[in-house]
């Protein structure tokens, strides 16, 4: 699409501030009840007051995001696409997007679930944690990764809603999704005493009926005059370039989460005292990040529209605009946090000898919210207008640096260090596609 395409004439829009929070605010506040269920994980295991229990569950979850989030390109590719497609008012197209993106889902899930023990098994060997840490993390993982093709038709429905620009829906369909995990893994983890067995089975549990609800919900909403043949779903030149897109992005995310599992092996060789800190600080910055990922589903939804309706004073205004809020955001959560942050910790656990190892580095996690800002925005941009093999490069060379700079720095400054450098990669993140942004628009546009 863009200005490259002859055949499409530009449709304008306008985008307002009204337009931008009319985007956010309702996807701020699904996403927030994301980090509400690792904070309800957390305490859960955390009252039973054991560090290698709470330390299995920070490097369970970790494992669980690499194998799921690195295919988190079936909800971002599909917000890209369906929106280009919304920006060119081509509704059989946008319903097409959506069923590839299910299908996709439903492969990558069922092979996700036969390799369970391989990708289990993986994830200990990268972080090699103490042995007790490491069953409680199998224990995790096993039960959890039973509902992983329901898991990724989240994602997928979640990229068709977002990629419409229809907010509160996805309000709605988070808020499901998420509220059904934390009362099945309070039911299961706490009051029929299944610990991490419990926690992981009704967080499973919870992501199955999300996803049947919203399938329902998005099918029942599409047009029935303007539905796509099989043969247009099933379009190879169409369905490679959504593997295209959704290859390169995956990379980028793999390389994410590569990032995250260093420092977390990193603070593994500082011992589980630390490791168990540091994945209590990381909530913040995650609580952080969700809020950010509002902005940041905005920038999707009207870059994507842009690119689709191949008007560029609509995707500047995006960009400035989002950029904007989300930087006032992130330094009012930082200073929150850092005022905060110590009856935070206190909240997620109740171990003395935890709370007073992360004490120290509290300024860290309550800077790293701002630090990360530009990043959270910048991939919102170039996920909308689907410039994925720019994201990939960059993140390639923003993860190979923060390598370097941890190696460097940890022996020499401890946790401290490691805590730096993870500052640093998040700012790499951002800037380095900031840089390259002009060039990409010129290119989309034409001018």
């Amino acid at each position: 699409m863009g200005s490259g395409d002859p055949a499409l004439a530009p449709r304008p829009f306008e985008v307002t501030n009204g337009e931008v929070l009319r985007i956010a605010v309702p996807m701020t506040l699904a996403f927030l009840t994301q980090p509400l269920l690792g904070i309800t994980d957390t305490a859960v295991i955390g009252r039973l007051g054991n560090a290698e229990l709470l330390a299995g569950l920070v490097v369970g979850a970790l494992i669980f995001d690499f194998a799921f989030l690195t295919f988190n390109f079936v909800r971002s590719g599909t917000t890209g696409l369906t929106a280009q497609a919304f920006g060119a008012e081509d509704e059989a197209e946008m319903q097409a997007v959506f069923w590839r993106a299910v299908i996709l889902a439903l492969v990558i899930g069922a092979a996700l679930v036969v390799l369970q023990p391989f990708v289990t098994e993986l994830g200990l060997l990268a972080i090699s944690p103490e042995p007790g840490v490491a069953e409680a993390t199998r224990v995790y993982v096993f039960w959890r990764m039973l509902a992983a093709p329901m898991s990724l038709m989240n994602f997928a429905v979640l990229g068709s809603v977002l990629g419409r620009g229809q907010a509160t829906l996805g309000l709605l369909l988070q808020l499901l999704i998420n509220g059904a995990n934390i009362v099945f893994s309070i039911l299961f983890g706490l009051v029929l005493e299944g610990g991490i067995a419990g926690v992981a089975l009704g967080t499973a549990t919870g992501e199955a009926l999300g996803a049947l609800i919203g399938f329902l919900v998005v099918t029942r909403r599409f047009s029935k005059a303007r539905r796509p043949g099989l043969s247009r779903i099933l379009d190879a030149e169409a369905f490679g370039a959504m593997i295209a897109v959704n290859r390169d992005i995956m990379i980028r995310s793999f390389c994410l989460l590569g990032g995250y599992a260093l420092f977390t092996r990193l603070g593994a060789g500082l011992g589980a005292l630390t490791l168990a800190a540091n994945g209590v600080l990381l909530t913040l910055f995650m609580v952080g990040g969700y809020f950010l990922d509002g902005l940041a589903n905005a920038s999707e939804q009207l870059v994507g529209r842009a690119v689709g309706a191949d008007w560029r004073p609509a995707f500047d205004r995006a960009v400035k605009l989002t950029t904007l809020w989300g930087l006032a955001l992130s330094g009012g959560l930082a200073l929150l946090f850092l005022a905060t942050g110590e009856g935070v910790v206190a909240l997620l656990t109740t171990d003395a000898a935890i709370r007073a190892a992360a004490e120290p580095y509290l300024g860290w996690a309550a800077l790293s919210c701002f630090s990360g800002a530009l990043a959270f925005l910048m991939d919102g941009v170039f996920i909308g207008a689907t410039w994925s093999s720019t994201m990939r490069n960059m993140m390639i060379v923003s993860t190979l640096l923060y390598a370097a700079l941890a190696y460097a720095l940890l022996p020499v400054f401890g946790n401290h260090g490691l805590w730096f450098a993870f500052q640093v990669f998040l700012c790499l993140r951002g800037f380095t596609l900031l840089a390259a942004l002009p060039a990409r628009r010129r290119a989309t546009f034409g001018a």
